[in-house]
């Protein structure tokens, strides 16, 4: 009984194994509690549909177990003579990591919400934009969630000021806002595009010479991937004040295309051009014929402009059929003696011994007997 009594910093051994009780017993008592709160839970989980027992089995996993033995021990303490001071801290200490734990669970359900609302909204491809507001959302749900979890934790610490503090943070957040201004802008050009949502996650945009898909839209840059493979990166805010040309809402290709025929070709077949090339594409499947018009007499060609729709956006259903009435176009021509005209120019020469004008052509100066269609991918 006497070694019970010793007296070891302000406490005897006897009070220093009641707090050591306390504190083992605080600790198993939650284990305990921890282990059968997760297995009732996951059986439940089992014979329902809604989401509630998946989030109960998220809280009771996300108990941190450092921080469970940390406040067993605060409980043990309690039970021991400590100076008001120390016991200030230590209860400032154990409210710290109590805020700890609320953070972890916070931060669990928030992204436990964020998945489950993406995975809805990737699955209905018409709520793509969902995706990308809830991006944003997420990340100022957690920024007011840390930030009033650390003002409570300032405001729990002794002798701190909190009115002060968030004073001084003003005066100094406004220094980093000018040193950082520029992430910043990207930060919020980010929100300006998760609320506006000229794009979405998987629409295919073009910016400037840049072409690609939507993979994400991060707090700071947007990631592309092209139609070559490589991934494109860029600066929200860059994104912002380019022009963004986005086919993701495209219902049908509007498709315009020139050729050029010969100057030698008779009036008659030159009032052909136009009927072949109106029974070609009304011959196709998934195009809807617009017009063809002999529009002007070029540098060494008779022009026509044809226009015509392809009724899918897919940049490879448009390339099938222009190819097909491309061949079709050299089938006919073909079949009607009409020639495509080719870059030539002729030149006139001048001081001949019998004064005539001698005409010399030159040819072969392109490579396509055409031009080609203006269509972007």
């Amino acid at each position: 009984m006497e070694l019970l009594d010793l007296v070891i910093l302000d406490n005897s051994v006897r009070t220093w194994l009641v707090a050591l009780l306390v504190a083992v017993g605080t600790a198993v008592t939650i284990q305990l509690a921890k282990r059968i709160l997760l297995r009732r839970f996951q059986s439940l989980s089992q014979k329902t549909e809604n989401n509630l027992d998946d989030v109960a089995i998220l809280v009771v996993e996300k108990i941190n177990n450092a921080i469970v033995v940390l406040l067993s021990l605060y409980a043990g303490l309690l039970a021991l003579t400590i100076s008001e001071t120390v016991m200030e801290w230590i209860s400032a200490a154990a409210f710290t990591l109590l805020l700890i734990q609320v953070g972890i669970w916070g931060d669990a359900l928030v992204q436990f919400w964020l998945t489950s609302e993406k995975r809805e909204a990737i699955e209905e491809f018409e709520n793509a934009e969902r995706a990308t507001t809830i991006n944003a959302v997420g990340f100022v749900v957690r920024l007011v969630l840390y930030s009033i979890l650390l003002l409570l934790a300032l405001d729990n610490i002794p002798g701190v000021e909190i009115t002060a503090l968030i004073t001084g943070l003003g005066i100094g957040g406004v220094a980093v806002a000018l040193a950082v201004q520029n992430i910043l802008g990207d930060l919020f050009a980010s929100l300006s595009i998760s609320l506006d949502k000229p794009f979405v996650i998987g629409d295919f945009i073009v910016v400037g010479d840049y072409k690609g898909t939507v993979q994400q839209i991060g707090l700071k840059t947007t990631r592309l991937r092209s139609i070559h493979g490589e991934k494109l990166i860029f600066a929200n805010s860059d994104l912002l004040n380019s022009r963004i040309q986005n086919y993701q809402d495209m219902q049908e290709r509007r498709v315009t295309f020139q050729i050029g025929v010969t100057y030698d070709t008779p009036p008659e077949k030159v009032r052909q051009v136009p009927q072949i090339a109106t029974e070609i594409i009304e011959s196709l499947e998934q195009t809807r014929f617009d017009r063809a018009h002999f529009f002007r007499f070029g540098n060494f060609s008779l022009d026509f402009e044809i226009v015509y729709y392809v009724l899918s956006p897919d940049y490879n259903i448009y390339m099938d059929i222009q190819q097909q009435i491309n061949l079709s176009l050299m089938e006919q021509f073909d079949e009607a003696g009409i020639e495509f005209a080719f870059p030539t120019q002729t030149l006139h020469v001048a001081g001949a011994p019998d004064r005539s004008a001698v005409r010399t052509a030159l040819v072969e100066m392109g490579n396509g007997r055409a031009q080609q269609p203006e269509s972007a991918a």
